[in-house]
């Protein structure tokens, strides 16, 4: 049997699980701190997409860099949609807030998908920089540079999230008010800004992870909900509680899935992470990094 091919698609099942990862990142900060579950985040991928693609198309700047743009204009709009709507859903017990920011979020959702149609139709667009079909070819394995360039922006930001949580006092407040907000309020700790500022870099995350797939996918205002499936099935393989954990869970989706197309067929690829989903939901409903 001829090993490249297989190889090969795990090479980009690892490059697709990078994505994935910082994808669900975002989505798994504010749900383990908040216990709000945003089911526009995968819409708000889609704006930083839309975000870095104009930002090439009119100044020229490279994707990577435009990073730097992006995420700011997603904090500071995350920073508005908490301030402006789920900050009231924050005052309600744990069960009403996933209950009512389900249903805010999915509101969300289609303004968002409606105001992109609005704004810059449904066509599909995407970044093309002068450097996207070339890449290293290593023993007959392609590397593509978008998609390693993709790998390592995505690994930084989630070491950077990591590093951040454990050795700021603002990342410890988010750790503290996570796992006990009444305690961490009795201990000084501001909870509501704490909120704020988790939601709008789980907002941030979600504009990096926008631009990272404007390279190496197609930008359409109907694309969140995908995203947004794809993250849940993250968040809920990696469980609470571990940033890195869901880093690593979605790459483990995406090798599984590059797997699954000698396995049950390319046309059962998607399938493959609901199965998981529910496995894991049956087996160990904590996640597979999450604790008890």
């Amino acid at each position: 049997m001829n090993l490249e091919p297989v190889i090969q698609n795990l090479v980009f099942g690892l490059f697709v699980g990078g994505l994935y990862g910082i994808a669900a990142v975002g989505l798994s900060l504010a749900f383990g701190v908040q216990k709000v579950l945003n089911v526009a985040h995968g819409s708000l991928i889609m704006l930083g997409g839309y975000v870095s693609f104009w930002i090439f198309t009119w100044y020229g700047i490279d994707p990577f860099l435009a990073i730097f743009i992006t995420a700011p204009l997603l904090f500071a709009f995350g920073v508005a949609l908490h301030l402006g709507l789920f900050r009231f859903v924050t005052r309600l017990g744990e069960e009403d807030r996933i209950k009512n920011s389900l249903l805010i979020s999915f509101g969300l959702t289609l303004i968002l998908e409606n105001v992109a149609i609005k704004l810059w139709t449904a066509d599909e667009r995407a970044v093309t920089t002068s450097y996207a079909g070339d890449g290293l070819t290593i023993e007959g394995i392609a590397f593509p540079y978008t998609r390693v360039a993709s790998l390592i922006v995505a690994a930084i930001c989630v070491f950077a999230l990591y590093a951040f949580l454990n050795r700021t006092f603002a990342g410890k407040a988010i750790r503290a008010t996570s796992e006990d907000w009444e305690a961490a309020s009795l201990m000084g700790i501001n909870v509501q800004r704490t909120y704020v500022i988790a939601f709008a870099i789980g907002t941030a995350l979600a504009g990096i992870a926008g631009a990272l797939v404007s390279v190496s996918y197609l930008i359409a205002p109907g694309i969140g909900l995908t995203w947004t499936l794809k993250a849940l099935v993250v968040v809920v393989l990696a469980g609470m509680g571990s940033i890195l954990g869901a880093f690593a869970a979605g790459i483990l989706l995406g090798l599984a899935e590059a797997l699954s197309i000698y396995l049950v067929g390319a046309a059962y690829r998607e399938v493959v992470g609901l199965v998981l989903f529910v496995l894991v939901l049956l087996v160990r409903p904590q996640g597979l990094f999450g604790r008890r």
